[in-house]
């Protein structure tokens, strides 16, 4: 008999939870626009956790693993969405898993999903993360056909912005890819490359004068420079 009392319990309170669960959705969905309306974010996070509790969707967890990365909550946003390869993955949701597995210094994963958003749509943007990404790891035959690709095909309307400074600024992507060729120029040979390093630094500073950083990897190429031709003479001596 008391078995039979808990199984009328628990079936009249699902019935009651179904019976609710429309009128909680309208509310969150409702919740969700004035929070977005105001500008709130974690007011956003609250309410799309519970939409995506209430009724689960792939739009509304990519969308809530989104709002995580645009916030800076990777390890979140990553908890949310996973870090596999999923074949039917949306353009969201690779991008929240590139971007986030990059911001968390996880460069050999995030590149799969970089890949995957560059087999989709090719572009220099993404070429020039899965350059970057690709030294960070020494595969630099790998940065080299991405940094190819991107010189080719950057527009001249395309910009790239640094942070070494106080004040960030932006230079022609080309010229960013560029700076990436001398890079791997140089690690393929730190002692031998320096020259042929150095006159690509020097050809992008022409093309971008601003550009700071070249500047500053310049000066410590010729210090290195300076630094093998003291050590050589000394074991002349």
């Amino acid at each position: 008999m008391k078995r039979f009392l808990v199984l009328i319990l628990v079936v009249s309170c699902f019935n009651l939870n179904a019976q609710k669960n429309p009128e909680l959705l309208k509310h969150y969905e409702a919740f969700y626009k004035q929070m977005r309306t105001q500008g709130d974010v974690q007011g956003m996070i609250n309410a799309m956790t519970h939409l995506n509790v209430l009724s689960p969707s792939v739009a509304r967890k990519d969308t809530l693993a989104y709002i995580y990365m645009s916030e800076g909550k990777y390890v979140q946003a990553l908890n949310t969405i996973g870090i596999e390869e999923n074949v039917g993955d949306s353009d969201i949701a690779l991008e929240v898993k590139a971007l986030s597995l990059k911001a968390v210094k996880r460069p050999e994963l995030a590149i799969v999903h970089f890949q995957a958003l560059f087999n989709r749509d090719p572009n220099p943007l993404v070429a020039y993360e899965l350059a970057e990404l690709n030294m960070q790891t020494n595969n630099f035959d790998a940065a080299s056909k991405h940094i190819a690709y991107g010189i080719a095909n950057s527009k001249t309307d395309m910009m790239k912005a640094f942070y070494e400074t106080q004040q960030p600024y932006q230079v022609a992507l080309k010229s960013a890819f560029m700076y990436l060729k001398a890079l791997v120029v140089y690690n393929k040979d730190k002692k031998k490359n320096i020259d042929e390093a150095v006159d690509i630094l020097d050809a992008t500073l022409k093309a971008s004068p601003n550009f700071n950083l070249i500047q500053l990897t310049k000066n410590e190429l010729l210090r290195q420079k300076q630094a093998l031709a003291q050590a050589a003479n000394q074991e002349k001596k």
